[in-house]
């Protein structure tokens, strides 16, 4: 199994109102069948799904899923980005769980809960900078080609 997610699926209860949240943060949505709303990520793609059809396909019930002990996270190419990211995010509905602030490894963190239930982590970290296009390593893109 090759080292990458490639896809993302979240379970939400109203699918047209958890698209519009990620529309409001700027997203765009993907054409996608009936049934599923895709936004294309920089390497990924975002999935939602109806909760109901989700735990079907698993195999389990409705009350098992939940949400997941589990966080998306952004990372942003300023610590200033991770409140004004939070801000947007409030502004479309999510409520902030952490506000913008430095942690104990030098970085710039916050949460919000989106309406759909799912936790976001907002990040700046100065040690694993952003490559031209977005994308994210754990160490960082330097100077090197595609960074």
């Amino acid at each position: 199994m090759d080292q990458r997610i490639s896809l993302i699926t979240l379970g939400v209860p109203d699918m047209e109102q958890a698209a519009a949240f990620y529309e409001a943060l700027g997203w765009q949505r993907a054409e996608s069948p009936d049934g599923v709303i895709a936004f294309d990520l920089i390497s990924q793609t975002l999935g939602l799904y109806p909760l109901a059809a989700l735990a079907e396909d698993i195999g389990l019930p409705v009350e098992e899923l939940g949400t997941g002990a589990m966080t998306l996270s952004h990372n942003t190419r300023s610590a200033a980005d991770v409140a004004t990211l939070l801000a947007k995010a409030e502004a479309a509905g999510a409520r902030i769980l952490r506000p913008a602030g430095e942690v104990f490894w030098g970085g710039t963190i916050g949460y919000f809960r989106a309406p759909d239930g799912h936790i976001w982590e907002i990040a700046h970290n100065p040690f694993s900078p952003l490559s031209d296009d977005g994308a994210f390593r754990w160490n960082g893109y330097g100077t090197e080609a595609g960074g």
